[in-house]
Order: structure tokens, then C-alpha cells, then sequence
């Protein structure tokens, strides 16, 4: 849960690598949505100068824009926001950190955004997560965590994950 937090909105979505869409068992789904919204609601937004604060602000005023436009989007594609997809009415541009319920082949989730937005997919296999994980044409990284090491190597594999970096919690 904390790595997923940090890296979805600890640059405040604004790098390349930032986890942008998380694929859940199903198993553990519902319960680790409800952890991602507690988790989302309680990050400390303001100046990334002070340690106390996970989260800055975007940019500037477009990339705002394009936040709003990326959850108006995923909205009329049939996703749902769990928590966060507001603008902070303050000095800056601060929005709140967003978990979108997405459903598979939502083209915004495709799309590089570059703004604290997580969209959260839900599999059966891990052959269908690959599948929708490798369904873009941008992958700069990618991370599996498990406590199967046959998982792990599956994704890691030449069959898996088209980056090659994972996570494995044993």
C-alpha cells in the first residue's frame, strides 16, 4: 500500500514513472480499495518543501485542465472515482490525489496525464493482468507484488510484463 501511494502521487503524478494504473486480484480487491481510499484521503498536500507534505502542487493551470478533462473522460468511459478528483480552491495548483474504478479498455487510462490519478483495474489470472498491462504503447516501468515466486517469474519472463522490473514481496 505504501509504495502504490508514494509512487501514484508522491510527484504529484508529474513523472513518467508514476504508477498510473494498478491491476488487483480480484480476491483482494474490495479490501485493498478501501485501504487505497483511506490511504488517498489522508496524504498531506502543500509545499513539497516541508517533510510533512507527500504531495505538491501540479504545475500550472493546464495541467489542472487537463486532470479535470482526464476524469470527465473516465467518467464517460464508465469509470468511477473512489475518492479525491477535486481542485484544491487555494494559491496554486493543488488537486487531490484520485482512485479512479476503471474498466478494462478505457482509452483515458491509456493516455499520460501527468496528474496524481490512479485507475484501479480488477483481473481473474495473471495472464489477463499481462494482457491489459502490456495493452499500451507507452511502459516505462511496471511492478508486480506477490508472495508467488512463479507469479513474480512469469511476469519477469519474456511472456510477462514488457518492461521487466518487479517487486516481489516474499
Amino acid at each position: 500500500l505504501r509504495a502504490i501511494l508514494f509512487a501514484a502521487v508522491g510527484t504529484a503524478g508529474q513523472r513518467c514513472t508514476t504508477t498510473r494504473r494498478l491491476f488487483l486480484q480480484k480476491s483482494i480487491a474490495a479490501d485493498m480499495k478501501q485501504r487505497l481510499v483511506k490511504a488517498f484521503g489522508s496524504v498531506r498536500i502543500g509545499d513539497p518543501a516541508e517533510a510533512s507534505t507527500l504531495m505538491g502542487p501540479l504545475i500550472h493551470e493546464k495541467a489542472v485542465a487537463d486532470y479535470r478533462a482526464a476524469l470527465d473522460k473516465a467518467r464517460e468511459q464508465g469509470g468511477r472515482i473512489l475518492t479525491g478528483g477535486k481542485v484544491l480552491d487555494r494559491p496554486g495548483f493543488f488537486v487531490e490525489p484520485t482512485v479512479v474504478e476503471a474498466v478494462h479498455h478505457m482509452p483515458i487510462t491509456c493516455e499520460e496525464t501527468f496528474a496524481p490519478i490512479l485507475y484501479v483495474f480488477e483481473f481473474d489470472t495473471l495472464d489477463e493482468a499481462i494482457e491489459l498491462h502490456n495493452a499500451v504503447p507507452q511502459g516505462l516501468s511496471s511492478a508486480i507484488f506477490t508472495n508467488d515466486m512463479r507469479s513474480a517469474e512469469r511476469f519477469l519472463s519474456v511472456a510477462g510484463s514488457d518492461c521487466g522490473i518487479a517487486n516481489v514481496n516474499i
